[in-house]
Parts: C-alpha cells; sequence; structure tokens
C-alpha cells in the first residue's frame, strides 16, 4: 500500500516574504521511518494490488481513491506500515505523545527545543514556555518535513482564536523558525481556528502567499467566509455535525437538511463544495470525521476526505469485480455545482456581523468545545515541559 499527493503549488512564496528578508530552499523529503502524528493529507491507492480499474477486477478502495484523495486517520505508530503517510500534522496531541514516550524518535526534537538557549533566557515562565511550545512544534514539523513528501500542517495556538493580529504574529514567528531549519513556505499551512478573527487572518496570511488550514467548520457561514478569505484548506467535521443533531435541536441549518432528508453533515459538505465550486475559490475542502464506507461513498469527488482505519482496511480488502467498478459515482463536481441554486441571502460577502448572526447553536457549541479541547491539550505541554525543563544529556 503506497500513498501519493500531489506537489503543492511551488509560487507561493510573496514579495512580502521576501521583503521580511525570508529566503527558502527546497530539501530532499525522501521518507526514512514510520511515525505517529495525527492528520495528514495523503492520496491513497492500494498499489499493491495487480488489477485495476481499467483491466479485470480491483477493490473498493482503487475505485474510491480515482474521485477523491483518502488521509488515513490514526495516531498508532504501526498503522503507517500499512498505510504510509505523504503529509502530516503536528499538534499539541502530537507533542503530549511524544513526551509520554520517551523512546520515540521526535524525542530528541522536543529536548533541543527545551535546550535552546533564546527560549531558556526568557525571565517569565510563561512566556519562556510559548517559546519551548513553538520550537518544538517547529523541530518536530521539521522533522516530518524530512519524512514526507507533501505539507506539514502546524496547529496555532488556540488560544489567539480571537485575536486576529496575535495569529498572523504566531505564524510569522513559526514561519521564520521554520526558515531556520530550511523548511520552505510551500511545504508548510498553518491550522487556524474558524472564528471570524481567524478567517480575517487566514485572508492576511494567504495574501502574503502563507497557506492556511481553516478547522472547525460547522457551518455554511464559516466555509462560505473561508473560502472568500481564500483558505487553501477548509475541513468540515461530517460526524460531528451528525453527533449534535441526534442529541439537540434547534439550529435553523440542520433542521434545514433534516427536513430535506439529508444527513446535516453531508449536507454542508455537498454546499461548500458546490459554493467553492460554482464561484470559483480555490479552497480545497477536506471531510473529517468521516464514520463508515457510506459516508465515504456519499463524499466522492471532493478534495480530501479522512477515513478511519478500518473503513480503509475494508475497502483495501473488497474487491469490485468488472460489472461493479462503475457502480461507484462522483457524488461531487464542478458540473454538479453549476446547477447548485443559492440565495442571494448565502452568497453576501460575509463579515464579523453576519457570521455570527448566521452561526446557529450547532456551530457555536462545536467551534467552543473544539477550542476548549485544543487549548487544555496546548496548556497540559507547557506546564509538562515546565516539570522536565531543563531535559537531561543535551
Amino acid at each position: 500500500m503506497s500513498l501519493s499527493l500531489p506537489s503543492p503549488p511551488s509560487s507561493l512564496s510573496s514579495p512580502s516574504l521576501q521583503e521580511r528578508g525570508l529566503r527558502f530552499s527546497v530539501r530532499s523529503t525522501t521518507p526514512s521511518c514510520l511515525l505517529k502524528f495525527q492528520r495528514s493529507f495523503p492520496s491513497l491507492r492500494a498499489t499493491n494490488f495487480s488489477s485495476s480499474l481499467d483491466a479485470g477486477s480491483s477493490t473498493e478502495l482503487d475505485a474510491v481513491s480515482t474521485y477523491s484523495e483518502l488521509v488515513p486517520d490514526t495516531v498508532i505508530f504501526d498503522d503507517f506500515e500499512r498505510f504510509p503517510p505523504t503529509a502530516a500534522t503536528v499538534s499539541s496531541a502530537l507533542l503530549l505523545g511524544i513526551t509520554s514516550l520517551p523512546d520515540t524518535i521526535f524525542r530528541s526534537a522536543v529536548d533541543t527545543a527545551l535546550a535552546d538557549s533564546e527560549c531558556s533566557a526568557i525571565e517569565n515562565p510563561d512566556v519562556r514556555l510559548s517559546c519551548f511550545f513553538n520550537k518544538a512544534l517547529v523541530n518536530v514539523g521539521a522533522d516530518l518535513a524530512k519524512m514526507v513528501p507533501g505539507r506539514v500542517s502546524t496547529e496555532v495556538d488556540a488560544r489567539l482564536a480571537y485575536d486576529t493580529h496575535g495569529i498572523v504574529r504566531k505564524v510569522h514567528d513559526l514561519l521564520k523558525m521554520y526558515n531556520d531549519v530550511e523548511v520552505p513556505p510551500e511545504r508548510l499551512l498553518f491550522k487556524i481556528p474558524s472564528t471570524w478573527q481567524g478567517i480575517e487572518a487566514s485572508r492576511v496570511l494567504e495574501s502574503e502567499g502563507i497557506q492556511t488550514h481553516m478547522t472547525f467548520v460547522y457551518s455554511f457561514a464559516q466555509a462560505a467566509a473561508a473560502a472568500q478569505a481564500g483558505a487553501s484548506v477548509i475541513q468540515i467535521f461530517v460526524g460531528r455535525i451528525r453527533d449534535w443533531a441526534r442529541n439537540h435541536s434547534g439550529d435553523a441549518e440542520i433542521n434545514g437538511a433534516l427536513r430535506r432528508g439529508e444527513d446535516p453533515g453531508l449536507a454542508l459538505m455537498t454546499k461548500a463544495y458546490n459554493y467553492i465550486h460554482k464561484y470559483g475559490h480555490r479552497s480545497k475542502l477536506m471531510a473529517a470525521a468521516v464514520r463508515n464506507k457510506q459516508d465515504l461513498f456519499s463524499l466522492l469527488g471532493v478534495d480530501y476526505i479522512i477515513a478511519p482505519l478500518k473503513v480503509l482496511e475494508s475497502m483495501k480488502q473488497t474487491v469490485t469485480l468488472p460489472d461493479e467498478k462503475f457502480s461507484f459515482v462522483r457524488r461531487l463536481s464542478p458540473e454538479s455545482a453549476a446547477h447548485y441554486h443559492f440565495t442571494n441571502e448565502e452568497l453576501k460577502r460575509w463579515d464579523q456581523l453576519s457570521l455570527a448572526s448566521a452561526m446557529g447553536p450547532a456551530s457555536v457549541e462545536l467551534l467552543a468545545t473544539g477550542l476548549e479541547g485544543y487549548i487544555n491539550q496546548a496548556k497540559r505541554v507547557e506546564e509538562l515541559f515546565g516539570k522536565i525543563w531543563p531535559p537531561p544529556n543535551v
């Protein structure tokens, strides 16, 4: 089994980056080992099967991979022997995992961050720990960039979710640190929560040629605003929206989907995809929290699908015969998007007030829950760093 991801555009460095005196050079990124991380953006194909869609039988994995790029959803080291990654995300959750497993290949990256002389010289303990946190993210991200040919997405501190200038400054700081270890900007994404302030930060960063990855999108308004901002990747959590709908009521967007007999998470993905493609936005759409094959089949045609390993394994082992291979239908396409109807209200130029008014209780609650989880993880990392600093034998 191998994974492939088309190379990202190489022309993303902008005059504003150059004006800040940053210079980048591309390095070799030949994978050297298997590793643990949370989210990646590979295209998955069952290349160890001799058959293909064009000759004889094939697997469901082969068939599905012709429509969307599949992303293995895992945090387990050994899973990557079966599903080798080509891209990665570095996050507070990953740092927690590394520090709890001292023998991991990334532990030296964390220890080196904790031994950084610039951070160590900072007198304010909170600022010092934040410096260590940033250094650790970048050191691990740089190691990942050596091992995968695709992009590395770096989590931006969720405590800045409502501070546009703070997010932009943080990304600039992280980008400079990546430049210091020779990771070029075209290899990087910066994962930002989809608050209005986060979306505005994405607009600023994308105008500078810095690629952003918008997360915690649970409403059409968020997706449309992020697309208008030019975000490189927009991630929607299909299963979490469905879970909310099963246990709550009172959200107009979700209620509308249910009245039409649609799954609210899949309906949002479809609407966001059609909006992006009908109106020429350049954002790529990622489906997350996909729970089963039916979810996946219903999303064929979307740019990226994060799929559970059990689903990928099942598709890898399920053979489709020649007369069955065309039963996989592309559900989302630019052609179908052209015929999708949007109201004038949905086509507005989104601003902070209209976004706040359009976000229903589901997106508000799910966004808050996601931010709380990220913030708690970041605090745990800093607390742990405070206990183990300075590291021994560095």
